[in-house]
């Protein structure tokens, strides 16, 4: 498929606002999902205020219908940064006294990874919408036990995956599904940066406290910080998990106490033998982030939203190796030795897949429908089961590196969806 075909294919950015609205899980961010949250208001408690928590408090400022009333967080410094930016909020340094202030509809946790279990299943008894940061939890039992209890609430549960609602994945992926860019043959992710994850400490006894991510009592590393989003792919463009997977990781550089790895290394194997990989390395940076699905026909970036079409016309240069071969120039003695040389890469540009959304992670949409769905009192389909695979997988793959085994994906983990 050639540019011109593929712009005639997938139209205009009109055209993509109508597919988007036929996305169930997005209705609350259309004209007409707006008109349904008209006057409605949900108030929000966020527990856990650090980053990531504050992160999602200014998109929920950009919400109409979000009101931010309250925040939990044992850490001073950090509930003083979000109170600067909602000053009247109630604070609390006990997630469950939170809890049981009647004024709050829904939680935002963005807690240390082995807290997610626990706070979910107290916040759904407790009758709050949950809107829990990926991964899910810290096992591969507990985020089934999150999914059948969510499911089981009545409550709207959502985790943080943003990519289901970022509008150029969600263009691309429904071309995939229906086979347009031709079959998937490889699956590719890759994060790649260069710094050492570590956040300055005021005093020694908070290293851990504030440093979760680099002990394994509380962190998965790599594969639940990273990979978690970009497993999700797969499975989304596939539309079906992986049946094994093997890997490896290690600490190669930033050798300062930490117990997880600085990179890791894992290949996924679907059950019709197309292979997805995730590597990531934190002390070089050079080739960035990429999320690329590989098709016969096309191959697309999703990270950067471009899409490159597989040319399979010859070009000048592979007519003029073929004549040369015809003449045969490869005889003469000059050209002994090797007969290897390198793939040289495409020079497609490539197309941008939706202009006007490159520069969207999907975050502030994301709320957006949390909200709608909450008012008009909807679990929206497919956004807890994808987020469920997400993180089982990426578990999956980090008990396959600390074991050095192949492992199988359990069928006791399986759920009513893929």
């Amino acid at each position: 498929m050639d540019r011109r075909e593929f712009i005639k294919r997938f139209g205009s950015a009109g055209a993509a606002g109508l597919l988007l609205s036929s996305v169930p899980w997005l209705k609350g961010c259309t004209p007409a999902g707006q008109e349904e949250m008209k006057g409605g208001k949900v108030r929000f408690g966020i527990i856990g205020t650090g980053s990531r928590g504050r992160y999602h408090l200014e998109n929920l400022l950009k919400v109409p219908q979000a009101e931010v009333v309250a925040f939990c967080d044992n850490y001073r410094p950090n509930l003083d940064l979000a109170l600067s930016r909602v000053p009247g909020a109630r604070c609390f340094d006990d997630y469950r006294r939170l809890l049981e202030d009647r004024e709050v509809d829904a939680v935002i946790i963005a807690t240390p990874l082995h807290l997610h279990h626990r706070m979910t299943l107290d916040a759904l008894s407790a009758g709050k919408n949950v809107l829990c940061e990926k991964a899910m939890a810290y096992t591969m039992e507990e985020c089934l036990d999150m999914y059948r209890k969510g499911r089981a609430s009545g409550k709207v549960f959502f985790v943080g995956q943003q990519r289901l609602f970022d509008a150029k994945y969600i263009k691309i992926m429904d071309s995939v599904r229906k086979g347009e860019l031709g079959p998937v043959v490889n699956v590719r992710n890759y994060w790649f940066r260069n710094n050492d994850w570590r956040r300055s400490v005021p005093s020694p006894e908070l290293e851990r406290h504030i440093n979760w991510r680099l002990y394994r009592e509380y962190s998965r590393g790599l594969m639940t910080e990273l990979a978690c989003h970009q497993l999700q792919n797969g499975t989304w463009a596939k539309g079906m998990i992986p049946q094994q997977v093997m890997g490896t990781g290690s600490l190669i550089y930033w050798k300062d106490g930490r117990e997880v790895f600085d990179n890791v290394c894992t290949i996924y194997t679907f059950p019709d033998g197309v292979n997805m990989t995730f590597e990531s390395v934190i002390s070089n940076k050079h080739f960035g982030m990429g999320e690329q699905i590989l098709c016969k026909d096309a191959t697309i970036d999703l990270a950067r939203g471009r899409l490159y079409a597989e040319n399979p016309k010859p070009r000048s240069g592979i007519r003029q190796l073929v004549g040369d071969i015809e003449k045969g120039i490869f005889s003469n003695p000059a050209f002994a030795g090797t007969s290897w040389s390198a793939e040289n890469a495409s020079k497609d540009p490539g197309v941008a897949i939706m202009p006007e959304a490159v520069g969207d992670d999907g975050s502030l949409s994301m709320l957006q429908a949390f909200c709608h769905s909450i008012l008009t009192g909807t679990q929206p389909p497919h956004v807890l089961e994808e987020a469920y695979y997400a993180s089982v997988l990426c578990l999956l793959g980090d008990e396959a590196i600390l074991q050095q085994k192949t492992l199988q994906f359990p069928e006791e983990l399986r759920i009513d969806y893929i």
